[in-house]
Formats: C-alpha cells, structure tokens, sequence
C-alpha cells in the first residue's frame, strides 16, 4: 500500500498534464462546424482566435472549458488529496501540468495555445480570490487599452505580486503554490513574445478586430490606370478619357 501511495504524486501530475492536453479550441470547432483555429487568424488555438470566427458562443465555451481544465485537477488535489498525503506542493505540481499541457499538448503535436484561460483556471483553484484579482486586472486592462494580449501580460505579471500581498490575509501563502504561479507567468511572458514584440511596434490587433483585415477603397481596375467606381451618389464625370 505504501509503495502504491508513493506514486499518486505522479500520478496525479500525470492526470492533470492529459487533462490540460485537450485543446478545447480545436475540438469545440470541431463539433460546432467551424475552421480549426490554428489555420486563421493568430493561429493560436484559444478562445480569442474562435471568436475571430464568428461564433460568441463558441469562443465562450472554448473560454470556459479551458479554465476548466486548469480548475478541474486542482481542486480534486485540493479536496481529496490531504486523505492520500497529497499537500500543497502536489497541488502546485498538478496546476502547472495542466497548464503545460495546454501549452504542449500531447494530443495535438505539442503545438497548443498561449495557456491564459487555463491559467486563470489553475489560479482559481489555489485560491478564488486570486483568480478573481487576476480576472478583475486582466478585464481592467483590456476595456481600458482593448488589447488582449496586454491584458494577459499584465495579468501574468501581477498574479505572483497579488499572490505574495495576500498572505495573511485572504489566503495563507505556500512557497510552492507561489514558485508554480511564478513559474507560469514566465511561460506567459514568453508565449506572448510576439505579441510584445507587436505591441512596442504598434502593430497589434484590437479586441474586436479581424487581423489581416484591411479597410479598401472602392477602387476597381488598375491603380496605375486611376480606374475609380464613383460612390454612390455621384455622377459620372462626363467628356473625360481615362487615358491621355
């Protein structure tokens, strides 16, 4: 029985990295009939790029159930795991496997999402309210800039800071919860790399907008020819050639 007990440990890190493998962008699309999110937009299977299909409903399923996945092993850990001599530093353990499952999914090549919504899950299940603070600084930041990715950044960076200024009071802080926490900020910050990269250029795409969409004139023809459909409304100019 002993040896057996040493091995949920691994066990559990185990389930919690195949249940944060489900890349739930992909299979939600899926189901619901829509382009695979890893081929349009930011290619980025998360639940940012499944709105850029359309579909609220399906970028918000996509949203949840990352989360979920994230929360799911956490809280089992959390709740079940002292009667088995699973403590914190299981609890950790698992949350970040999940996580790195999201980002590094086995199911999908390794080639997963950014882990934001996933984190925020595993965030959740150390304790609700750091996942609230984190949610709060990440919603405060995308209403006030429309950045997404600024949001997530923003949010990575202050959740080991909002996780260290509340010990004491809304939770007891664990040195191994906070090096996990700690641990997938850094991964944040370097899975958004290109986006920091866009944002200093300037070039990063809004919330609520297509990338890669452009605003065209109504300009039909060749350019160099000056062909131009008149708007509507205007007459056609009259005695002129469109070449000299």
């Amino acid at each position: 029985m002993e040896s057996i007990r040493s091995f949920l440990p691994l066990l559990a890190v185990l389930a919690g990295y195949l249940i944060g493998s489900l890349s739930f962008a992909v299979i939600v699309s899926r189901v619901m009939g829509l382009s695979d999110p890893r081929t349009f937009g930011s290619k980025n299977p998360g639940a940012t790029n499944v709105l850029r299909s359309g579909s609220k409903s399906a970028a918000i399923l996509t949203l949840v159930l990352d989360a979920a996945k994230g929360w799911l092993p956490v809280v089992l850990v959390k709740w079940y795991g002292p009667a088995y001599g699973l403590g914190d530093g299981t609890m950790a353990l698992v949350g970040l496997a999940a996580f790195l499952g999201h980002v590094f999914p086995v199911y999908f090549k390794f080639a997963g999402g950014k882990g934001v919504a996933t984190a925020l899950g595993v965030l959740l299940g150390f304790s609700g309210w750091l996942g609230l603070a984190t949610v709060l600084i990440w919603l405060l930041m995308a209403v006030v800039f429309r950045y997404s990715s600024l949001a997530s950044i923003t949010a990575a960076v202050l959740a080991p800071v909002v996780y260290l200024l509340g010990d004491g009071g809304l939770w007891i802080m664990s040195k191994s919860v906070a090096l996990g926490v700690v641990v997938m900020s850094l991964v944040l910050l370097y899975r958004h790399a290109e986006n920091i990269n866009r944002l200093i250029k300037g070039t990063e795409s809004r919330l609520g907008k297509k990338p890669g969409l452009a605003a065209h004139a109504p300009v039909h023809g060749h350019a160099k020819h000056g062909h131009r459909h008149p708007p509507h409304g205007e007459p056609k100019p009259k005695n002129r050639s469109d070449h000299p």
